[in-house]
């Protein structure tokens, strides 16, 4: 049901939920959770959303762990909604994080939205370098065999939206693994400049299905919401 890719000849295994495995280093690697994200719109007034992401994303967070067996994680920044996410979790949802990080080596990687060590275990780092992967939240477009997080890419197929890992052989853009996240089309100029021509999109939902990253696209296609 996943995908294997191949990023400087280290097999990688694109997951259907939006997760990264890398089975030789026994390593899960998710981007942009934004866990907190219903509590962070409804403190700062804005608009209210069922209070049910953060267990869906912990949910399918678990089911990963559970398959892969993962030894240590790496969370690519925005893992918290804003700097105060983290206290607003429930108690049960905080326990239940916990409980998945326990006997884990754990990375969180410093996003926009979560610049700052939060108040929590684990490591807390701008960026990781494993073997020959550099991993960090933000794409550094003279990067090579980098993988990153927060553009949250998407793409059409038969008239539905699709959250998509983009790949090419310098880089992995992974999408977003909290259940209320928006996105950035893939047509994006943003996208379209960041990646090499043949770049893939790979495709988030029952199984990772492959197709060419879509580009240029509409205009009014260029929105994102986050």
């Amino acid at each position: 049901m996943h995908h294997v890719l191949t990023l400087r000849d280290q097999t990688l295994h694109a997951l259907p939920s939006g997760a990264l495995y890398w089975p030789s280093e026994a390593l899960l690697c998710v981007s942009d959770l934004h866990l907190g994200k219903s509590e962070r719109l409804a403190r700062r007034g804005g608009a209210l959303l069922p209070p049910y992401e953060t267990r869906d994303t912990l949910a399918r967070l678990d089911r990963d762990l559970e398959t892969t067996r993962a030894r240590a994680v790496i969370c690519l920044g925005d893992s918290f909604d804003d700097a105060a996410a983290l206290q607003g979790l429930t108690e049960a949802d905080r326990l239940w994080l916990l409980r998945l990080m326990a006997g884990r080596d754990w990375v969180w990687i410093a996003g926009n939205h979560d610049a700052g060590p939060m108040d929590i275990s684990g490591s807390h780092r701008n960026e990781v370098r494993t073997g020959p992967l550099t991993f960090r939240h933000i794409a550094d477009p003279l990067a090579d065999a980098e993988i990153s997080g927060h553009y949250h890419p998407k793409a059409r197929l038969a008239g539905k939206a699709w959250r998509c890992f983009v790949m090419d052989s310098r880089r992995i853009l992974m999408p977003a693994y909290g259940t209320y996240t928006g996105g950035l089309w893939t047509d994006h100029p943003a996208l379209d400049r960041l990646m090499a021509p043949g770049a893939l999109a790979v495709l988030c939902g029952q199984t990772a299905r492959v197709i060419p990253m879509p580009r240029m696209g509409s205009e009014g296609r260029h929105r994102r919401a986050f």
